[in-house]
């Protein structure tokens, strides 16, 4: 029998070698790298923010089909989809102003550190990476003021010693008596000691809320409400370009420029502000800002990318299409604009008008070639309640709504209909909302109180930290396809890394199972009742 084999061996060598081929193939196939199971090297560790308490915690590391118990009665089937690519994203954050500096002047350098840490930060903190800035005095300043003399239209005079010549403590009656740590401080400095944070990599968007009241017609109080004197239009875009160089100067490049905030007040706003028609905003950025800032340097319309991005509008998201159709419509204004800012106000219309995803929708397919980023958002605060009045109803002039839910709802539908990066008004304020002169007081990712040196962290913090430190810049959007369960909301992006965040917010009374699946392996996981969760899938 042994010479049987031996002989058919020897005559069907061709054969043999053909299975042992296969054979090989096989077994590679089995233990080879770019196999399917390789994906199991993905490893996802969930994050949660709740209402029960849970603060951006660590709440479960999973491997690939994990076999996991679950109490909730109901599973909801999630598909990440890599292969479907949308936008890129540029970042995510909150805004430096006077108010926050003079906030961070009041406490001792270690924990005004500790706190910019925890901001800035991608390992320790946040994170943050895309934020914002005023020229000249904004509603969170501790006053008026410009960076000239009046009448100075040479702008001889021009300087912005006023960001970084500390404070007196005299500004206003808010902050008059309270003891100043470090009296130098201010937004410049707090600027470049963010910028010292060791990992911090942050772009800054500038935008002014009113020109010097002297080159204004119609006011109704100090640069408050009116319009620009047409007659100042060069001069006020050489300023808005000489603002950009001396920031140079001090180290700070700005990333981004918007021409006004919020446009459409020119007779309603209780602070610094100023009104630009659609039709005005146009010739003002074609005909002066746009030649200005090409003229020194800081634009370069053959690749918008390489300067200061301008962005147009810079107001509530619900009015944005038909104001930037003029300057969109016209290609030699076109060519200066990089892309539309918009706000979320007026917060509690925004979930009757599904927070306005049509109108995101209709800008993201009308002007495909131009970026979308939110560039404010913010809230009243309860002074009494800080951390509470994220969870239960708070009030605005137009109305009621859920601080966090509206937040991450209206988040996620930015990002899925197309936004780019998301920018939350004060990164800091005080305990009760201040320093800001127009009583209009807001909350804050961040609230300290200047008499105790206490720094509260609020559910908006760890809700931006859900996006900012796991979604990084470069990161693009890809599909998620899953059931529509009211209350339910989720969006997904891949990070230049590799690694996956998948965002989910549940805003019910109930807990849901998540059954993830990624490529050819499944995830199971629990969300609570009334929480945001961060699935960060990485190898």
């Amino acid at each position: 029998m042994k010479k049987f084999h031996q002989n058919w061996i020897k005559s069907n060598k061709k054969s043999v070698f053909a299975l042992s081929c296969l054979a090989s193939c096989v077994l590679a196939a089995c233990s080879s790298p770019e196999a399917p199971k390789a994906s199991n090297a993905f490893v996802a560790d969930v994050y949660q923010t709740s209402h029960a308490g849970d603060n951006l915690k660590l709440i479960a590391s999973i491997s690939a089909d994990n076999a996991a118990e679950t109490a909730a009665a109901k599973t909801i089937k999630l598909h990440i989809k890599p292969e479907e690519v949308h936008q890129k994203y540029y970042g995510f954050g909150a805004s430096f102003t006077e108010s926050s500096a003079w906030n961070l002047a009041t406490i001792p350098v270690e924990k005004r550190k500790e706190v910019l840490t925890r901001m800035f930060s991608p390992t320790e903190g946040a994170g943050f990476t895309l934020t914002r800035t005023h020229i000249n005095s904004s509603d969170y300043s501790n006053n008026h003021y410009s960076y000239v003399e009046e009448g100075d239209v040479a702008l001889k005079t021009f300087s912005i010693e006023e960001d970084m010549k500390g404070f007196s403590g005299d500004e206003n009656d808010q902050v008059r008596g309270v003891k100043l740590e470090d009296p130098n401080y201010d937004l410049i400095p707090m600027i470049k000691e963010a910028m010292s944070i060791e990992g911090a990599d942050f772009n800054i968007i500038a935008s002014p809320w009113s020109p010097p009241s002297w080159m204004k017609v119609n006011e109704t109080a100090e640069m408050t409400n009116g319009h620009l004197d047409m007659k100042y239009q060069a001069v006020w875009a050489e300023y808005l370009s000489k603002y950009l160089t001396e920031y140079e100067k001090q180290g700070i490049k700005l990333w981004g420029l918007t021409p006004q905030n919020e446009p459409l007040h020119y007779h309603d706003a209780n602070w610094d502000s100023n009104g630009w028609t659609p039709v005005q905003a146009r010739d003002f950025l074609r005909d002066h800002l746009g030649p200005q800032m090409v003229k020194d340097g800081h634009l370069n319309v053959d690749d918008l990318e390489e300067g200061v991005r301008v962005l147009i509008y810079d107001h509530n998201k619900s009015e944005m299409n038909e104001y930037v159709a003029p300057t969109y419509q016209d290609p030699e204004a076109s060519k200066y604009a990089w892309g539309t800012g918009f706000h979320w106000y007026t917060n509690s219309k925004l979930a009757e008008n599904n927070w306005y995803a049509d109108e995101l929708a209709e800008l993201q397919k009308t002007w495909p070639n131009k970026a979308m980023i939110h560039t404010e958002s913010s809230i009243d605060i309860d002074a009494k309640d800080p951390i509470g009045q994220y969870w239960r109803d708070s009030t605005d002039y137009a109305g009621k709504f859920v601080p966090f839910n509206t937040y991450a709802y209206d988040i996620i539908t930015d990002l899925n209909h197309g936004t780019q990066g998301y920018i939350e008004w004060c990164s800091i304020l005080s305990h009760q909302g201040m320093p800001n002169p127009y009583d209009n007081f807001n909350s804050a990712p961040v609230l300290i109180n200047p008499d105790t040196d206490q720094v509260i962290y609020t559910p908006l913090y760890y809700l931006l930290s859900h996006f900012s430190k796991f979604i990084r810049p470069d990161a693009h959007r890809i599909g998620v396809e899953g059931e529509e369960i009211e209350g339910v909301i989720y969006t997904a992006a891949k990070n230049p890394d590799g690694s996956i965040a998948l965002v989910a917010f549940n805003r019910n009374e109930q807990a849901y199972n998540l059954e993830v699946k990624l490529g050819s392996n499944t995830y199971n996981l629990d969300i609570a009742p009334r929480a945001m969760q961060t699935i960060h899938l990485k190898k």
